[in-house]
């Protein structure tokens, strides 16, 4: 198969990324699979591969048990990977069309980091997508049996062979097992996205380092800093208008309520408090952009929300803080933005 010109999208900038914009581009994609049905399943889907199967590619995955994947299947297993492999120490998250219902990190490792996850909405678990970023062993394989869950798809950088030998006997459940160098990668070329006549290409979003600003009087202790980074690295995988809670818990951190695809960001605070399967109070509050007003911060603080972690950059920013500053909370700014449309 002919490859792109060095004028397409692989053409390199200086940092090794592909140049953006192209004058022209080419993509190179090769029928990998044709999958059960589409988003409905009144609608046929087939899984294209870019050509290159390198980096972080669902091409590498080898599926050691299940079904054939449906075009769901591959959309949400793919959002799964990106939160999990955002967070640092042994990580487990629970996605649910296309969002985290669950994540969490244990230093306990992956039975308990699942554990943990699970916990933070076992309603909405049922039926989703459950990933870890490590090696997943028998006691994580046990652990999850125990919890009596149904999944679609569990996904991790390796079994063991304990682990794989105690995996759920349902025929329908896929099983992924991603290569060990997964978390060493990262995806090649653009995230892009189909639209009526055309295709819109960006950079992927792997994380800009924040600059982690203080704003208001008080700034957050050891323990609020700690997961408010949690909290902020989760956001970035849940849809926009995006609001996380989140709270440390035995040695780890785990997700207390989510509010996802709002149109105004207040809403999504509203729901992440109502969807809080811990104390509201303790837990610290993540949002991927500015807030426009002083509302959200209000449900917020007055749920107990005590510190929160938000990019900047609004009109109204000094009018925010003055309401994070009268509640003696502590906000930090980010000055990164991390819409997920």
């Amino acid at each position: 198969m002919t490859g792109p010109s060095p004028s397409g999208w692989r053409a390199r900038r200086g940092d090794g990324r592909p140049a953006l914009p192209a004058a022209e581009t080419a993509l190179p994609l090769r029928l990998n699979s044709a999958l059960r049905y589409g988003e409905n399943p009144h609608q046929r889907a087939a899984f294209y591969a870019d050509g290159r199967a390198e980096g972080r590619s669902l091409v590498r995955a080898t599926q050691l048990k299940g079904k054939r994947p449906s075009f769901n299947n591959l959309a949400d297993v793919d959002a799964a990977l990106r939160a999990v492999f955002d967070l640092d120490g042994p990580g487990c998250v629970v996605v649910k069309h296309m969002n985290p219902c669950g994540a969490a990190v244990h230093r306990d490792g992956p039975a308990a980091a699942y554990e943990l996850a699970l916990s933070a909405d076992p309603v909405s678990a049922f039926g989703g997508i459950v990933a870890w970023n490590r090696e997943v062993d028998a006691e994580a394989i046990a652990t999850l049996r125990a919890s009596r869950k149904r999944f679609e798809i569990l996904a991790a950088p390796g079994f063991t062979d304990e682990a794989k030998a105690m995996l759920p006997p349902r025929e329908d459940l896929i099983v992924l097992e991603l290569p060990r160098d997964w978390s060493q990668s990262r995806p090649a070329g653009f995230d892009a996205r189909r639209v009526m006549g055309g295709w819109l290409f960006q950079d992927w979003d792997l994380g800009e380092e924040p600059g982690w600003t203080v704003a208001s009087q008080r700034a957050p202790d050891a323990d609020e800093g700690a997961a408010l980074r949690f909290a902020w690295t989760v956001c970035r995988s849940v849809k926009s208008n995006a609001i996380v809670l989140a709270r440390a818990e035995g040695g780890g951190m785990v997700l207390n309520g989510v509010g996802a695809g709002q149109m105004s960001r207040v809403d999504s605070v509203r729901i992440a408090v109502e969807k809080a399967t811990r104390a509201v109070p303790g837990s610290v509050l993540a949002s991927d952009a500015f807030f426009p007003f002083p509302d959200g911060v209000q449900v917020a603080t007055d749920a107990g929300v005590r510190a929160f972690v938000q990019p900047g950059g609004s009109v109204k920013d000094a009018v925010v803080v003055e309401a994070v500053d009268a509640a003696g909370a502590a906000m930090v700014m980010t000055g990164v933005r991390h819409f997920r449309h």
